[in-house]
């Protein structure tokens, strides 16, 4: 737990992925296409990975991935990124994020 909440502060757009998961890779490209580069961790390449996905369901993802965090703070997963996005809010929390 303490590794994943590390990254989720060391950085400022985290998402934990797997490289075989296609919505993993459909959120990464989302918040490319917005702009943001964001750091993404890929458990299955992670000796520590099945510790970290056990953490991040405890942290109350409801999936283990994609698990996205902003700011340090756990979004969610590929639903509540969507919703955000839906509604517009999604590029409100990703502004300090983005290139000037």
């Amino acid at each position: 737990m303490d590794k994943v909440q590390r990254m989720a502060s060391d950085h400022g757009v985290v998402i934990f992925s797997k490289s075989t998961c296609c919505l993993c890779y459909s959120v990464t490209i989302l918040f490319r296409d917005l702009g943001v580069d964001p750091y993404v961790h890929e458990l299955d390449h992670d000796s520590e990975g099945k510790d970290m996905e056990k953490a991040l369901m405890r942290m109350g993802c409801n999936a283990s991935v994609p698990a996205v965090f902003i700011g340090g703070k756990l979004v969610g997963s590929t639903n509540e990124v969507m919703s955000l996005h839906l509604k517009g809010s999604l590029t409100q929390l990703l502004k300090p994020y983005l290139p000037d």
